[in-house]
């Protein structure tokens, strides 16, 4: 089986220096307001004429959604997990051309991670990409206490350049007076910004891209009031300056190859009830020969010509009723997988492929071809980092080891005993707290969310499947 990155080491090439301007911005730790300030920062940016090309560490789906639209560009996913170290600089070289500053938002604390040696935190992804770091500290209730934190994280890591800090939350211009004068009395860290509390910054997580498109103005106009209130607590010129500080960047570079193969159709669910997908993964799709069919799985009435279909994550329990009201749809969906339509879903999708689906004490009909019924709880089922083995009855022949991560707050109920799986869940929970990926004719509908590019993605074996499907039924 042929991977299919459409990143590419450029073996013609040595590693590549340039002058890449960037910025981490990393926190104390999580629910420290990274993720509002990071957005007002791209959205201020780019109001005042800079290219930002925004980063996003882990898994994510939301938070790159509103960075996108915030930097007018689309956001990527950086991950250690789901992706090899090369890989990682190959997508921030290859993103980060054209743009005057890069800015990349951490998850978690700046040295939170998963391995003890920290290999996969925060703090490993600046140094990996050499850039310099700008800590959120959320100051609540904090006043001369900022000064041995700040020096603590200094001392830490060494190596980490800890290039300034913006302090959070501040409870009014006499606190932040105080923070001021505590940490340059103590630190030789430059305080870069001083944002007040607010409650109008705010912004509720289910959002942008999900949502109705009379609430995408709604979503524009948040973005645009949390810029402003950035711009104007935020040392922008300062802030610019610490992203021009940054060394020459050195990787090995990266160059988009279209993958060979014969032009395909797939149709992908992407409306308000569907919309996990990333950015990289749209552009391997495009870069392999394939012509993207956006379906809106609430309003189209009837299923387009395809060679494949994709449904990705997102929030159908929210829509469950206008996806039951949607029959022609969800009828012609049945009956072109149950033809043999290679067919891939994930989390959300492989709800929407299930029998019923029920939340909050009603029960939807859903597309009815994975023999199960969805139930959403009120804790996660699902959540985070999960490995999946091949079992030997995948349609796909994959390797070893799947990276993946979960997230989800239903179960799938009901399934038949001799349901066929396609992965063992070495880590994670999956469908069944032991599988994932099931099947039927050529779909494969699993809980977990995978990265589609790279050696390991879903999208390689996919597309073949896709390919020898349409070979075949032309013969």
């Amino acid at each position: 089986m042929v991977s299919i990155n459409h990143l590419m080491i450029n073996n013609e090439a040595n590693l590549r220096g340039a002058n890449m301007p960037r910025v981490f911005i990393s926190a104390a730790h999580k629910s420290s307001g990274k993720t509002t300030l990071t957005l007002g920062l791209c959205a201020a940016l780019t109001q005042r004429g800079h290219t930002v090309q925004p980063f996003k560490k882990g898994p994510d789906y939301i938070d790159p959604l509103w960075l996108g639209m915030a930097a007018g560009r689309p956001c990527y996913n950086l991950d250690f997990h789901m992706m090899t170290r090369v890989e990682i600089e190959q997508q921030f070289d290859h993103a980060s051309r054209n743009s005057h500053i890069s800015l990349i938002e951490g998850n978690k604390g700046l040295y939170d991670g998963l391995d003890l040696d920290g290999s996969n935190s925060n703090a490993a992804l600046a140094k990996l990409l050499g850039a310099p770091v700008i800590l959120v500290i959320d100051a609540r209730g904090m006043t001369r206490g900022v000064a041995p934190l700040i020096l603590g994280y200094q001392a830490f890591d060494p190596e980490i350049n800890i290039a300034g800090v913006i302090l959070n939350n501040l409870g009014g211009t006499r606190h932040e007076s105080k923070l001021r004068a505590v940490i340059e009395h103590y630190t030789d860290v430059e305080v870069i910004g001083a944002v007040q509390f607010d409650a109008s910054m705010q912004i509720a997580e289910r959002h942008l891209g999900l949502v109705p498109a009379n609430e995408q103005d709604a979503a524009r106009k948040q973005i645009r009031h949390v810029g402003d209130r950035v711009a104007e607590q935020v040392d922008l010129e300062r802030f610019v300056a610490v992203g021009d500080s940054a060394k020459p960047y050195q990787c090995q570079p990266a160059r988009i190859v279209r993958t060979a193969g014969q032009p395909i159709r797939i149709g992908i669910a992407h409306d308000q009830a569907f919309g996990f997908y990333y950015s990289e993964d749209l552009e391997t799709l495009r870069a392999s020969n394939v012509e993207l069919i956006q379906i809106d799985t609430i309003r189209d009435p009837d299923l387009p010509a395809l060679d494949g279909l994709v449904v990705g994550g997102g929030f159908p329990e929210v829509f469950m009723a206008e996806l039951e009201a949607n029959i022609s749809l969800r009828s012609q969906i049945r009956l072109a997988v149950a033809n043999g339509l290679p067919t891939y879903a994930e989390c959300g999708g492989l709800m929407y492929l299930s029998q019923s689906l029920s939340w909050q004490g009603q029960t939807r009909q859903m597309v009815g071809l994975v023999p199960g019924n969805t139930v959403m709880h009120e804790r996660p089922v699902g959540r985070g980092y999960a490995v999946l083995q091949p079992t030997g009855n995948d349609h796909w022949q994959e390797p070893d080891n799947i990276p993946a991560h979960e997230f989800h707050y239903s179960s799938l109920e009901n399934l038949p005993p001799d349901s066929i799986y396609a992965y063992n869940v070495k880590r994670g929970h999956g469908i069944d707290g032991r599988r994932d990926g099931y099947q039927l004719h050529n779909l494969l509908a699993g809980y977990v969310h995978r990265r589609g590019s790279g050696t390991r993605g879903w999208i390689a074996p996919f597309l073949q499947q896709v390919r020898a499907h349409k070979a075949l039924a032309a013969t």
